[in-house]
Order: C-alpha cells, then sequence, then structure tokens
C-alpha cells in the first residue's frame, strides 16, 4: 500500500524531533502494510516552509537508512503546500515539490476558510499541468459548515484526500462522520496517513481502512488506494461522472 501524506522528516517541521524517531516512524509505517510513503513536509505554511531542497536531501539520507536496515519502504518526496496566491511562480522556480514527481499536488487550505481565491489558483494549476490535491478537507472548518464548498473545488478540477485518522475518529466523532459521508458521497479520492509522531498524531493507515470496511465501503477502498497507486504511476485517477456526485450529495447533505 501507499500512503501519500506524511510528515517523516525531523527537526523541519511538527513531524519527528530526530532521525531515530523518523526510522520508528518508517518501521511503524512497513508494520501496517505500506510499502511506499511520500514524504509531505509543510510548504510555505505560516509556521513551516520545509524547503525543496531540505526535503530531497532528508529523503535521500533516510532512504539510505532504510536500505541499510534492510526496511523494505520506498520513500518519494513531496511536500505539504499550503495555498498561497502565487503557488505557479513558486512551481515554475523549482520551490515546490509535486508527488512524487507527478502531476499531482498536495494542496493545503487554511484550517477554517476556504478563500476567495482558491478556484483560481486551482486553475492557474491546471493550466500548467497540475491537478491539486486538497488535504484534509474533513478538517476545514469551514467546508465542514457546508461541505459543498469542497463540490465546488472539485468541480473546478481538484481532488481531495481523505486521512486515515479522521476515518478512525482520532479527531472526534464529528470529523469521523463528516469523513464517512464524503467517502459515501465519492467526494474525496485518495487516503493518506498524515503522520506526524507515533504518539499523538500516528498512521493508523489500517485502522482507518477497517472502518471502512466495517461500514461497508469496500469500494470505496479499493479506489483510494488504487488512486494512491496512481499518483506513483503519475495516471488519471479513477474518478465518478458529476452527475453521480451530484445525486449522492444531496442524498447525504
Amino acid at each position: 500500500m501507499i500512503d501519500i501524506h506524511s510528515h517523516i522528516l525531523y527537526g523541519v517541521d511538527d513531524g519527528p524531533k530526530d532521525a531515530e524517531e523518523a526510522i520508528s516512524m518508517l518501521e511503524q509505517a512497513v508494520n501496517e502494510g505500506i510499502s511506499q510513503i511520500i514524504s509531505t513536509s509543510h510548504s510555505f505554511h505560516p509556521q513551516y516552509n520545509v524547503s525543496s531542497s531540505v526535503v530531497t536531501q532528508q529523503v535521500a539520507h533516510l532512504q539510505e537508512q532504510l536500505n541499510t536496515r534492510n526496511i523494505p519502504l520506498q520513500i518519494h518526496c513531496g511536500q505539504e503546500v499550503r495555498l498561497v496566491e502565487n503557488i505557479v511562480a513558486l512551481l515554475e522556480q523549482g520551490e515546490i515539490l509535486t508527488l512524487a514527481n507527478s502531476d499531482y499536488l498536495l494542496l493545503e487550505l487554511p484550517s477554517s476558510t476556504v478563500p476567495n481565491y482558491t478556484k483560481r489558483v486551482i486553475n492557474q494549476l491546471q493550466e500548467q499541468g497540475i491537478t491539486p490535491i486538497i488535504a484534509h478537507p474533513e478538517r476545514n472548518k469551514a467546508i465542514a459548515e457546508k461541505p459543498s464548498r469542497l463540490e465546488a473545488l472539485l468541480r473546478e478540477g481538484a481532488v481531495a484526500q481523505i486521512t486515515a485518522g479522521s476515518l478512525a475518529g482520532h479527531f472526534g466523532s464529528s470529523i469521523q462522520k463528516l469523513s464517512l459521508d464524503l467517502v459515501k458521497a465519492n467526494l474525496v479520492h485518495t487516503y493518506g496517513s498524515d503522520a506526524h509522531n507515533l504518539t499523538t498524531r500516528p498512521f493508523l493507515f489500517d485502522e482507518g481502512l477497517n472502518v471502512l470496511e466495517k461500514k461497508k465501503q469496500l469500494n470505496a477502498v479499493d479506489v483510494l488506494l488504487e488512486n494512491n497507486a496512481r499518483i506513483i504511476e503519475n495516471k488519471q485517477m479513477i474518478m465518478l461522472e458529476p452527475e453521480q456526485i451530484t445525486k449522492k450529495w444531496w442524498q447525504l447533505f
């Protein structure tokens, strides 16, 4: 399995503090069945801005350590890029990394709002051949209050990533319910742990999938994991037609 959203680099954002903690996290990823993982440290976040060069260097170092210890895990470079108006210019300057050098970019919205210029940024990225993946929309306050805001972004050409811990109830019952509703409405397309450590923000990769299986969302599990693989392969994702989304949307909200 492939995890497309993780904070595994050490000493650079709010992930592990040192290399050994990072290695422990990666060992846990393997224990949960993850064979490939994309490192997505915060970029252009108000508190953290891990440069593309730091990501590349530290991913190479961690991969070397994994190989030396015979830990069967492949790390790919990426970033969780905070929404900024000049994102295309930063991408062109090489200051922003896509996911595993693909045409997909992990885009983080502010925690409480969906800025007015979000659609414009999505359109600008698409003009560059880049598909933005909205990170953890279930934890955005504005989307939680009005989930149709997410649908509007998807209709502009974005896709969305649901978080394992959200489905597992790690962030509370209301976020868990919204997460399940978004899955049932086919408004999320990829799956990530957003792991930061082994205690307060663990992987919960298996646990989130188990919740979906218990809720009889077996097809969703297949689609989410397949789309994760398609990011690595830089292939088009499995998507539903808008009519199907709309139909299910109104049944749920």
